[in-house]
């Protein structure tokens, strides 16, 4: 096997944190190995004062860390795989799953309360459509306003008073230590999380036999049962990561269950449905459940997030 391997990783905290979690895990199964991490900036990390439903096009945190994987300088990449297009490019694949962190969203507020605590009219930060519109169905109240920037920058606009509450990925706040900040986990009966969310996909190029058998002892079928569905779901919806679509599968003995959500981006119309099948078919189920919100009326929502951005 390799003596040497290079890591492309955002330059964040969570995606250097993630990255460092791999690092350390591969040298300590193969300890003839040393793992440098070369680090990358995305677009998606250059744009910091648009929404990023507004930027457009796909794989806004993955397409320049793919292209230091095609072009020799990295053989391995460590992503969220909420961020990864279901669109891998040609050569490259992302076929190893870690265990998955908790998929929920975390609630984050100033005065420590729940999201049923916040007061009229309060303000509450987010970058994700698919938040947006879930919480306008729960709170039509509140003012809910676009926050961009990495964890550590959205959580200190928190503390400095921009904002009575925010909501984050629960995972990414696990993985910095930062655990306590969490008011409240918001149920998946509340909120459905975004594909993937939770979990770590690693890419690397097809054709890398070593690398490839390497990081097999990284790898969780568990959770890459969940993972498969919840993107195949998406990939039928033709969804990227900005638009407000949410899925979650659980797998439980050789039952998975699934959740879909599709929503117009003020939380007026939402189609919310579930199905559950054998682990064996994640692939097709995840397929089904989202052709059966496109029937519902998906198709027509999704024409429209994606003529309005």
């Amino acid at each position: 096997m390799k003596d040497r391997l290079v890591l492309a990783t955002r330059k964040s905290k969570l995606a250097l944190a993630q990255s460092t979690w791999v690092k350390n895990q591969l040298e300590q199964k193969w300890p003839g190995c040393k793992v440098e991490l070369l680090k990358v900036t995305t677009k998606g990390d250059k744009i910091l004062d648009v929404p990023l439903a507004k930027v457009g096009g796909k794989g806004l945190f993955v397409k320049e860390i793919e292209e230091a994987m095609l072009d020799g300088r990295a053989d391995l990449a460590v992503h969220s795989l909420k961020d990864v297009p279901t669109e891998i490019p040609e050569g490259l694949e992302v076929s190893i799953f870690p265990k998955r962190e908790d998929f929920r969203d975390a609630f984050i507020s100033r005065s420590g309360g729940c999201l049923a605590d916040l007061p009229q009219g309060a303000k509450v930060g987010t970058s994700s459509l698919r938040r947006m519109a879930q919480l306008r169905i729960l709170r039509s109240d509140l003012q809910i306003e676009s926050l961009r920037g990495n964890l550590d920058t959205r959580l200190r606009k928190l503390d400095e008073g921009n904002f009575d509450a925010i909501i984050l990925a629960a995972a990414g706040l696990n993985r910095l230590g930062l655990s306590d900040r969490i008011s409240c986990l918001l149920s998946t009966d509340v909120m459905i999380p975004a594909i993937g969310q939770g979990a770590l996909g690693i890419e690397f190029r097809s054709d890398d036999e070593d690398t490839r058998q390497m990081l097999k002892t990284l790898h969780h079928q568990e959770t890459a049962i969940c993972v498969e569905a919840e993107r195949a779901f998406l990939e039928t919806l033709e969804g990227g990561c900005q638009v407000p679509i949410g899925a979650v599968a659980r797998l439980d003995g050789q039952t998975l269950y699934m959740e879909g959500i599709v929503a117009d981006e003020q939380g007026k119309r939402v189609i919310r449905q579930s199905a559950k099948g054998a682990a064996s078919e994640a692939r097709s189920l995840g397929q089904s459940l989202a052709k059966t919100i496109l029937d519902l009326g998906g198709r027509e929502i999704l024409e429209e997030v994606y003529s309005a951005n």
